[in-house]
């Protein structure tokens, strides 16, 4: 959680912003989750409905699915909800943490004037893009590797008064079961975080 915290307090995200999370697994979760608590309305995009729908009562105001919406319908419909909610159309903070090419080109496409592109989501894969847009829209892109120690009790301080939560998105399983686990997660069969516990 520690290195959402840090990507949304460097970008700036307070009351009134417009937050957009591209891939809402562990890391992107709790980046809708932190951008809310800072006061932002968020939009969470994912190719999971499962996951989407996790989020809604957890801070996530639209919720999109990758799958089918293209790029430019993601674009207008956040455009229509800003407009709908009284928030800028320009501006944005938005979050990369899918981890994917296809996350990191949905997400730089939503570039608009004065917005913060975050990079929190990690691929060996390249990506083609037009870096002439960061100038054209007078936009910023921004990466963080961690979150520094210091801001560890600021980051702990959402979750012990509740304003982001874990236990909906963690499930337990015993260490003996680990490979069963493994198998199910990359089937997608597990959504959540899956801590091991010893047996």
């Amino acid at each position: 959680m520690t290195t959402p915290y840090e990507a949304v307090r460097r970008a700036g995200v307070a009351p009134g912003a417009l937050a957009i999370v591209v891939g809402v697994g562990g890391v992107g979760g709790y980046c809708v989750q932190i951008a809310a608590a800072m006061g932002a309305r968020v939009v969470a995009i994912d190719v999971d409905d499962r996951k989407l729908e996790a989020l809604q009562p957890h801070g996530a105001a639209l919720t999109l699915n990758a799958k089918t919406h293209d790029p430019k319908a993601i674009k207008a419909a956040i455009g229509a909800f800003a407009k709908a909610q009284g928030l800028r159309a320009t501006e944005w903070c938005i979050f990369e943490c899918s981890g994917t090419a296809a996350g990191q080109l949905t997400a730089y496409g939503l570039l608009v004037h004065g917005a913060t592109l975050a990079v929190v989501g990690f691929t060996m894969d390249k990506v083609e893009v037009r870096l002439s847009n960061l100038m054209a829209f007078d936009a910023r892109a921004i990466g963080n590797w961690g979150c520094p120690p210091e801001r560890y009790p600021e980051a702990l301080a959402l979750v012990l008064d509740g304003r982001v939560q874990v236990k909906p998105f963690v499930e337990r399983h015993p260490l003996a079961d680990i490979n069963r686990i493994f198998e199910a997660v990359h089937q997608r069969q597990i959504s959540r975080r899956v801590v091991l516990v010893p047996n």
